[in-house]
């Protein structure tokens, strides 16, 4: 089949197909699988469910924990030729508030926009996927290599059961690209993201009334001091690629348009949030212990050893205690590989609009494929109150997003061979 014949294909089913497309987004939002308790198993018969229908579709089951359930879905092609992995997780942050909801969160549609928990982060992308495995599965026999799905039960907890369990433990999860569906937006296509550390602070003092400040040692004081120091992390040197700098400044005028102003300025600097801080037990009682816990953001073009190490080196000099509970690398693709630019170009056709790359300030399963060496990009949904109250997104975009990802797989197993 030809490239032509099958967008045609597409743009002739389109009304149906979107149809399809909506209500099985529906379905998969109505399923609950918020973290905690992060149950997935649910999830993963609904996908099953979808998709059992369609010929040639292998399903694969992998438990990451007793409620944790993992999902490959196999669309093997009739020659050789690489694999196209498409990634997406089932979890979704908890409901909150229900009283802050004006819509369903189990799922509405009203005025052109689908209501739901999760319905950008991600289901409407794992939908998305679905479609674009309905779509190909007729002309499987044309494809130079497959197109894998793996739909990960863990990510809202960074991923260790899930996604990374799938990359160490089956074979095909592993692919030639990777196109992630999580949130973001067709119109800014990310290519990297940021690394990140976790630290708590602890401050030992010596306590005594307030009265006899000569007796007493703050903790408090010490931390603060700590603090204040730490935020000359912000000013380290970063040595980015230039490409990657290129693609931030390019990308700014529209990215920042959707991620709010000064993202591009975040996406080449190292930055440090204080998340919590607590100690002493009465006003008039010198601490004599003290902690804090903080989130640092690492741009690509320094490494996790080297703020560590300056991490460790203030603390010492201000005589605080370090804990790093997790660190992963900053990690990118190439701007300009392959499939980032057939997504870019079905992106043009299918929405009509001019997509840029940029990298990502938020964590994501992408990184995971990225450490194990296969080329990643983010394109899913754009977002409005993700995670909160009236969660929603475009059902125009949603339809699109499915043909956008139909098209690139056609492109890459078929047309590009």
């Amino acid at each position: 089949m030809e490239r032509g014949t099958f967008q045609d294909a597409l743009n002739e089913g389109a009304a149906g197909d979107g149809d399809w497309l909506v209500a099985a987004t529906r379905r998969l939002v109505a399923c609950p699988s918020g973290t905690p308790p992060g149950d997935t198993r649910a999830m993963a018969d609904e996908i099953a469910a979808l998709i059992a229908e369609v010929p040639g579709i292998e399903i694969e089951r992998y438990p990451g924990a007793e409620h944790v359930m993992n999902l490959v879905l196999r669309l093997k092609g009739g020659r050789p030729g690489p694999r196209l992995v498409f990634n997406g997780h089932m979890d979704t942050f908890p409901l909150g508030n229900r009283a802050e909801w004006t819509a369903d969160p189990a799922g509405e549609a009203r005025e052109g926009k689908l209501y739901g928990l999760g319905v950008s982060d991600m289901k409407g992308g794992l939908a998305a996927i679905l479609f674009a495995l309905r779509c190909l599965a007729p002309i499987r026999e044309q494809l130079a290599g497959e197109v894998v799905a793996t739909f990960a039960g863990d990510e809202e907890t960074m991923g260790v059961l899930g996604s990374r369990l799938l990359l160490d433990t089956v074979p095909h999860a592993r692919g030639d690209a990777m196109i992630s569906a999580d949130a973001g937006s067709p119109r800014v296509l990310r290519f990297g993201e940021k690394g990140m550390i976790w630290l708590n602070l602890s401050a030992t003092g010596r306590a005594a009334h307030a009265a006899h400040v000569h007796k007493g040692e703050s903790a408090l004081e010490k931390l603060i001091d700590a603090i204040v120091a730490l935020r000359a992390l912000r000013e380290l040197p970063v040595a980015a690629p230039p490409e990657v700098l290129a693609a931030i400044e390019a990308a700014g005028p529209v990215s920042e348009a959707l991620s709010g102003a000064g993202e591009s300025e975040v996406l080449r600097k190292v930055t440090i949030t204080f998340g919590t801080m607590r100690g002493g037990r009465l006003s008039n009682l010198i601490a004599d212990h003290a902690e804090a816990s903080a989130d640092v953001r690492l741009p690509v073009g320094i490494s996790v050893a080297q703020v560590e190490a300056e991490i460790v080196r203030i603390a010492a000099l201000h005589g605080v205690a370090v804990e790093i509970t997790r660190r992963y690398e900053p990690s990118w693709t190439d701007p300009d590989h392959p499939v980032i630019r057939l997504l870019a170009q079905n992106c043009r056709k299918v929405l009509d609009i001019e997509p840029v790359v940029n990298m990502r300030v938020g964590a994501s399963d992408a990184r995971h494929y990225r450490a194990a060496g296969v080329p990643t990009v983010v394109c899913g949904l754009t977002p409005v109150n993700m995670g909160a109250a009236d969660e929603h997104v475009a059902l125009d975009e949603l339809i699109a997003l499915g043909r956008i990802y139909a098209l690139t797989a056609f492109d890459y197993l078929v047309e590009r061979v």
